[in-house]
């Protein structure tokens, strides 16, 4: 069953054709991936997925729905949660609290009630602090949870950013190169995390440069180039596929 349905996504910025009548679907509880060399219009096209950016042209479908011209946080009410390339946490706040806040996004009373302590909001505060918690641990940093999350070491902010994603209870989730500037040993930690984050029954559709990685994971791979999308299949087809071949050889390392 198609839970992501992507269908002729196009946007230009001026002249640059950043993306051209990009189409493909993801099952639900897949792991699939989006790969291409720099320039390839991929981070552009999770922009028009989550909302970020309105497409000229195309659609996009969440379980049949369409999704395409909402604004970003009825996307994400909808269950797609995003990380992003450069990390986003936010400063003097503690790596817990960091998590609430993504928690907030399914608190019926919000987060400025929340803040404000009222009295009828105490009770679901409690809930968000123990969900979130229960995510820190299952992500092997709940040791962690009450120090500031922008001083911990970028791999670790990393898995903090997933944690907060994984928060608003997404049904898919939108992981843009989550091993970026990462060594080899957190790497694997985050190959670990996509892992679990799938049998939690979620979707997965990642941008990502580290091949190893992508092959290891990936249910299925597409692969974009200057803003098309130029082959789609299982990692063994696209690793033997001549086009792909081509645009690495000819573009660089991606």
């Amino acid at each position: 069953m198609n839970f992501l349905e992507v269908k002729g996504l196009s946007r230009s910025f001026g002249g640059l054709r950043a993306v051209q009548e990009v189409s493909f679907s993801v099952e639900k509880n897949a792991i699939k991936a989006i790969i291409g060399p720099n320039g390839a219009g991929k981070t552009t096209l999770f922009n028009l997925i989550s909302g970020a950016l309105p497409p000229a042209s195309g659609q996009v479908f969440i379980s049949g729905s369409p999704i395409h011209g909402l604004p970003p946080h009825r996307i994400a009410r909808r269950g797609i949660s995003r990380t992003f390339q450069n990390i986003k946490l936010f400063s003097r706040m503690s790596v817990l609290e960091n998590v609430m806040i993504g928690r907030h996004i399914r608190s019926r009373a919000g987060f400025l009630a929340a803040m404000l302590r009222l009295p009828r909001t105490k009770a679901e505060e409690r809930e968000i602090r123990e969900t979130s918690m229960d995510i820190l641990s299952l992500l092997g940093i709940g040791d962690l949870a009450d120090q500031e999350a922008t001083s911990l070491p970028f791999g670790k902010q990393r898995v903090v950013e997933f944690a907060r994603a994984l928060a608003t209870e997404p049904d898919l989730i939108l992981l843009d190169e989550p091993a970026a500037g990462l060594n080899i040993h957190e790497t694997a930690h985050i190959s670990e995390m996509i892992m679990k984050i799938r049998r939690r029954g979620i979707t997965v559709l990642v941008i990502e440069h580290d091949m190893s990685l992508v092959m290891n994971i990936s249910d299925e791979i597409v692969v974009l180039s200057s803003g098309k999308k130029i082959a789609e299949g299982a990692p063994a087809a696209i690793q033997k596929n001549g086009e792909v071949i081509r645009v690495y050889l000819g573009e660089g390392d991606a």
